[in-house]
């Protein structure tokens, strides 16, 4: 059986390093890949000798492709990953799929025609952290979750221009960092929907945030439908007195459990159990768990590459994303 021909939209830092994480299962080939840069373009050529230097887009499907991975600027991904798919071309693609719910829903829409295999990288869900304490979640060891607390403070801000413009990046602090904590609440509890509007506060170097900026620090609230409370914060360039502080914590009536980051790390979790005023260490030091989401739907793709019903909840998430940002009917 031949191994899946996949191309590569994008071979910046995280384009690389997905591209490196695939080619590893040896499950893939990469055939192809696409980059203005020159640097970063003999930067993949070094991961994948074989492949060949093409022209965007429409250069890698005219290899013939089956897949292609998109680590593109936000405002591109809806409408790439639609084109590939209209050619009948599974994508893998970078968070957020789409700058709001419709453009999300847009590319689930193609992916379910095609009837090709979508995903998206949410890669936090792969830490060893959040494997060990989403089945006590799930299973209830916890007893019912009535309270979720969620936090990605980043002492940093992206590096690249078109993150602070809303056309481009879709918004702020939210669309980069807080998509994968509502990304983490949902897929814990089974993605339950919102029961009821959400309250949130969207500042821009501690102003409210005006008309067409992006926010720098968020907080939001609001309940699911399973009776879960959530507590959203994040930002950029935050005085943290370190790199990041990054956690999620869920509490039950019987116990709770918590991930949360180790000395700043962006990297390195710890996750325990929790259980009045004692904890149980799950999982501890290092976990190069960030390739993981792309190494498994490499091999996904292999085994195969038809559509997966699994791709709505990649619109929830974007659901709950509008109804931070206060855009009517997400909800």
């Amino acid at each position: 059986m031949s191994r899946p021909r996949i191309g590569f939209l994008g071979t910046g830092w995280i384009g690389r390093h997905r591209m490196a994480a695939m080619v590893d299962t040896g499950t893939i080939e990469a055939v192809g890949f696409a980059d203005p840069s020159d640097q970063m373009a003999a930067d993949a050529l070094a991961l994948a000798p074989g492949a060949v230097k093409v022209e965007g887009l429409e250069g890698l499907l005219a290899l013939g492709l089956d897949a292609v991975v998109i680590a593109t600027p936000s405002a591109l991904h809806a409408a790439q990953s639609v084109q590939a798919l209209d050619e009948g071309v599974a994508v893998f693609c970078q968070k957020p799929l789409g700058r709001d719910t419709a453009e999300a829903q847009a590319v689930v829409a193609a992916a379910r025609r095609a009837d090709r295999l979508l995903g998206v990288d949410f890669s936090y869900r792969h830490t060893a952290g959040m494997q060990a304490i989403v089945p006590l979640v799930q299973d209830r060891a916890l007893g019912a979750v009535f309270a979720v607390d969620l936090t990605f403070h980043n002492a940093y801000g992206p590096d690249k221009p078109w993150f602070y413009d809303r056309a481009q990046s879709g918004g702020g602090c939210v669309m980069d960092l807080g998509v994968h904590l509502v990304d983490l609440a949902l897929w814990s509890l089974g993605f339950p929907s919102l029961d009821g509007p959400v309250a949130a506060e969207l500042l821009a170097g501690g102003k409210p945030v005006t008309k067409g900026a992006v926010e720098d620090y968020a907080a939001a609230q609001f309940r699911l439908s399973n009776g879960a409370n959530v507590r959203l914060a994040c930002s950029w360039r935050l005085h943290a007195g370190q790199e990041a502080v990054i956690e999620a914590a869920f509490y039950g009536t019987e116990g709770g459990a918590r991930l949360r980051n180790v000395g700043g790390s962006f990297y390195d979790f710890t996750a325990e159990r929790l259980h009045g005023t004692t904890r149980e260490t799950l999982t501890q030091g290092a976990d190069a768990w960030g390739g993981r989401a792309a190494a498994g739907w490499a091999r996904r793709l292999a085994m195969d590459g038809r559509f997966s019903e699994e791709a709505d909840d990649i619109v929830r998430v974007a659901a709950v994303v509008d109804a931070i940002y206060g855009v009517h009917g997400a909800v």
